[in-house]
């Protein structure tokens, strides 16, 4: 079996997961919770998105997230960028990552952003250029790769077109992300696959969600066609919008346990992942977050 001897885990709970919480998660919380994710040995972190806070109140106080939370020796802290205005806020208080999602569906497209694909390419062409200016990272993300809630199956073409679009206008990396959790092991190994032949030169990295408990299978597919980074929520924070009840992302503890069991290399110490694990519970309840995790 081909498997890869390290891999590296982007931590998205912060945000993705956050986001979804009905109650607001206090900023000293948000930053205690980020800062503990540092010390477990995560070196990405997704810590918060600067949208606009009658959109998403949960993370009203991204500016202030970033501004508390420590760098770490080798962390990587980063922030979701829905607009320009956004893109200016994250500048403003020092964030050198920043995530640009565009989805591969017209219809999901512009009920999330009211803009069709060509639109938002166009758009997130000018923040990209003026990241670039700026000394910013810029990673790509292709939302709803493996199917759309509203179009159902979505065409391969059209992932592989938007991805390359995200590599020509400077994204260091391309996340194809199974948003509402429908993709198999063998539609995982094929995309990628493919994607790693027709968008070559940049790195890809894969975004699973565990709504019908494949997202562990999915991730073991995508390290056979050779990915190496993976998104993932501590706790398994996240939902699913389209699925009422259902897990939300793949669940970081059980993601570090399975690539633990198999050897393969992560960085992140599993007992001071416990200690967030148990952070977590103790704010948003032991009912919402995800499987154990052995330490040792």
């Amino acid at each position: 079996m081909k498997l890869p001897r390290k891999v590296s885990i982007v931590e998205v709970g912060p945000r993705d997961g956050l986001q979804n919480e009905p109650i607001f998660m206090s900023t000293d919380l948000k930053i205690d919770l980020v800062n503990c994710l540092i010390r477990s040995g995560l070196k990405r972190i997704e810590a918060t998105s600067f949208v606009h806070p009658r959109w998403i109140p949960q993370l009203k106080d991204a500016e202030e997230v970033i501004k508390g939370v420590g760098t770490g020796l080798h962390t990587r802290i980063s922030a979701l960028i829905p607009n320009l205005r956004g893109y200016e806020r994250a500048r403003e208080c020092g964030v050198r990552e920043i995530n640009l999602v565009i989805s591969a569906s017209q219809s999901h497209n512009m009920k999330n952003v009211n803009r069709t694909i060509e639109e938002s390419l166009k758009y997130f062409g000018s923040i990209a250029e003026a990241a670039q200016r700026d000394g910013v990272m810029v990673r790509g993300s292709v939302a709803v790769s493996f199917g759309c809630p509203y179009e159902g199956k979505v065409p391969p073409d059209r992932v592989y077109h938007i991805a390359s679009e995200l590599k020509n206008m400077g994204c260091f990396e391309i996340v194809l992300a199974d948003t509402v959790g429908v993709a198999n092991p063998a539609q995982v190994y094929r995309l990628f696959g493919e994607a790693g032949r027709k968008v070559s030169g940049v790195g890809l990295a894969a975004h699973f969600h565990d709504t019908r408990g494949l997202g562990l299978a999915n991730v073991l597919a995508a390290m056979q066609a050779g990915v190496t980074v993976f998104d993932s929520s501590i706790g398994g924070m996240g939902g699913c919008p389209y699925a009422p009840g259902a897990p939300g992302n793949i669940a970081t503890e059980k993601l570090v346990m399975m690539l633990s069991e198999m050897k393969i290399e992560t960085g992140i110490d599993t007992c001071k992942m416990t200690a967030c694990l148990d952070m977590l519970r103790s704010i948003v309840g032991t009912g919402k977050t995800g499987g154990e995790i052995f330490c040792g």
